[in-house]
């Protein structure tokens, strides 16, 4: 009895001692086994391990791909506009022992603290040297990878991997909107008065082409009318005087008759002139001379 008494609390102090000795490190996990502190041996493979109670000290790390969200940061392009910057970041621990020198008991909140401080310096660095219409555009992918590699390299002493950096959200600032907004309107309204300006010298262009044209084509026509009426007139002459030579009696009666017409035209005509003119010769006889 005294015997059974003796052995119960021996075999509860050795089950307790291999229940405190062993632990379990799991596939997505890397334990650090710590003698006083100090780094004596890194476990990556998954499995049972031991321990020796109450000096070693177990540490573990998650080795999956850890996610880093930042506060919105305020950020000064080149073309001294501001945006107020979203990011996040990826990242996972590739050397545990190099890791726990860096950021020591902290762990992975340490880390991302670290982490977001390196993160926030690039994003300042490599925007602040562009123009803000390549955050806006399809640049802004190059501009990442900009941020990520930059940070990934003053990452590396924390025993990291920085694997990608996004940009979630690039807004203004709410007190830069209604500036921004009348910039652009003012903008708009500048490129409308020069296309404008433009349409109306264009239309002024055309116009005094199209008033040339007419001009010369007037000219050209009014210059072949002239032409055409002057050999006509010019025809016509010398069928008179042809005609004058052949008859000249006859040419004056016909110059004659012509004038009476133009004369007499009218049905109220009067005529002041002496009977005996001789613009009455062939009214007062009824032959020709």
């Amino acid at each position: 009895m005294n015997r059974s008494a003796f052995l119960l609390p021996v075999l509860a102090i050795a089950a307790l001692v291999a229940l405190s000795s062993a632990y379990i490190v799991d596939e997505r996990e890397t334990a650090l086994r710590l003698w006083f502190g100090e780094v004596t041996a890194e476990i990556s493979e998954p499995g049972l391990n031991f321990k020796v109670p109450m000096f070693h000290e177990i540490v573990k790390y998650d080795d999956r791909i850890l996610p880093l969200d930042t506060q919105p940061l305020e950020v000064t392009m080149k073309d001294n506009r501001r945006f107020e910057v979203d990011a996040f970041a990826r990242w996972r621990i590739t050397d545990a022992k190099q890791f726990r020198r860096a950021v020591g008991g902290g762990g992975v909140r340490a880390a991302s603290g670290r982490l977001e401080t390196i993160l926030n310096s690039e994003l300042r660095l490599v925007l602040g040297d562009v123009n803000s219409d390549k955050l806006l555009s399809e640049e802004r992918v190059a501009l990442m990878n900009s941020i990520r590699d930059a940070a990934r390299l003053k990452s590396v002493d924390l025993g990291v991997e920085l694997i990608d950096v996004r940009i979630k959200r690039a807004d203004l600032p709410e007190q830069n909107l209604e500036e921004t907004f009348e910039r652009m309107r003012a903008e708009r309204q500048r490129e409308a008065a020069d296309e404008i300006a433009r349409g109306n010298e264009a239309a002024q262009r055309v116009r005094a082409s199209a008033d040339r044209l007419v001009v010369e084509t007037t000219s050209e026509a009014q210059k072949n009318a002239d032409i055409i009426r002057g050999e006509a007139d010019a025809k016509r002459n010398a069928i008179f005087a042809e005609a004058f030579g052949r008859d000249p009696e006859f040419f004056a009666f016909y110059r004659s008759l012509g004038a009476y017409e133009k004369a007499l035209k009218g049905s109220n005509s009067t005529m002041v002139i002496s009977p005996d003119s001789e613009f009455f010769d062939y009214l007062k006889s009824d032959t020709i001379k």
